[in-house]
């Protein structure tokens, strides 16, 4: 029996200028979530937990607060993006161009802008992209760029921390 593993993610060397990532899970933004999201982070505007205050609003219903909803985009593109990145150096260009609600779904992709190797970090890299966020309509409602530091492949502190079993796995339930 071999031992395959799992995705692993990109390493610096593995980003090239113009790659087109859709990240594949989407996810639908609860009413909970979005009460449970201003109150984690004590936003105080009624619009995103008050639904007499959202129906009397422009927009007629409560509005989804937009940092969850950067947050979940940004998570969106992890496992395409910075599954092996150690530190994001900034995020840019953040547009919000459409309101998301509680019952929407969101997807998001990820374009490779630019890849750079890093003067001070020897085993990593520094790549820029941009994700837009579309809707269940394909609406957009989320862009923005990114640029973060992602290991190259082999590099030490880049290694699988999973442990070892004293068996290994087998077919039986035994």
């Amino acid at each position: 029996m071999a031992v395959r593993p799992g995705w692993q993610g990109r390493f610096y060397e593995d980003f090239e200028v113009g790659d087109v990532y859709q990240h594949p899970l989407g996810r639908t933004i609860t009413e909970t979530d979005n009460t449970w999201f201003t109150l984690l982070t004590m936003n105080t505007n009624q619009a995103h937990f008050n639904a007499q205050v959202g129906a009397s609003s422009e927009f007629g219903r409560m509005l989804v607060a937009s940092p969850l909803t950067i947050s979940i985009a940004m998570g969106q593109s992890v496992t395409d993006t910075t599954q092996n990145a150690f530190a994001n150096l900034g995020v840019d260009e953040l547009k919000l161009t459409a309101p998301v609600y509680a019952g929407d779904t969101i997807w998001s992709e990820s374009i490779v802008l630019a890849t750079r190797e890093s003067g001070s970090r020897p085993a990593a890299g520094i790549v820029t992209i941009r994700t837009r966020t579309l809707n269940q309509d394909a609406v957009e409602v989320l862009t923005f760029k990114r640029t973060f530091y992602v290991h190259r492949r082999g590099a030490e502190r880049a290694a699988s921390l999973f442990p070892v079993a004293a068996a290994p796995l087998s077919l039986d339930n035994g």
